[in-house]
C-alpha cells in the first residue's frame, strides 16, 4: 500500500507560479509511474502529467510548455512546477501512483493522495 500526501497548493494571480509536491510512504516509490490529475468544479478529472519510472514524461496539451513534472526517488517525492498559471488551471490537483497504460501513452492510477486546491485569480 502507498500513502500519498500533497502540499504546495494555494492562491496565486494569473501569470504566477506554484510548485506542488507529493510525498509517498509505505512502499517502493521508484517502481511507480507517478502522475498529477486535476478536477475543476463541474468537470471531469483530467490527467495533467505523468512521469515514468525511467523519468520520461507526458503532458496534457493544455499545460505543455508551462508545467513540469519531476521526481526525486531518493525523497519519494514527485513535483509539479506550474508556471504562467491561468484562471482555467483552477482545480483540485491530486497525485497518483500507478502504472502506464495504453502502450505507455497514458497512466493507470492505483493509489491517490487527498488533493490540493490550486486557485488562480484573474
Amino acid at each position: 500500500q502507498v500513502q500519498l500526501v500533497e502540499s504546495g497548493g494555494g492562491l496565486v494571480q494569473a501569470g504566477g507560479s506554484l510548485r506542488l509536491s507529493c510525498t509517498a510512504s509505505g512502499s517502493t516509490f521508484s517502481i511507480y509511474a507517478m502522475a498529477w490529475y486535476r478536477q475543476a468544479p463541474g468537470k471531469q478529472r483530467e490527467l495533467v502529467a505523468f512521469i515514468r519510472s525511467t523519468g520520461s514524461t507526458n503532458y496534457a496539451d493544455s499545460v505543455k510548455g508551462r508545467f513540469t513534472i519531476s521526481r526525486d526517488d531518493a525523497k519519494n517525492t514527485v513535483y509539479l512546477q506550474m508556471n504562467s498559471l491561468k484562471p482555467e488551471d483552477t482545480a483540485v490537483y491530486s497525485c497518483s501512483a500507478g502504472t502506464t497504460a495504453n502502450g505507455g501513452s497514458s497512466h493507470r492510477p492505483q493509489h491517490w493522495g487527498q488533493g490540493a486546491q490550486v486557485t488562480v485569480s484573474s
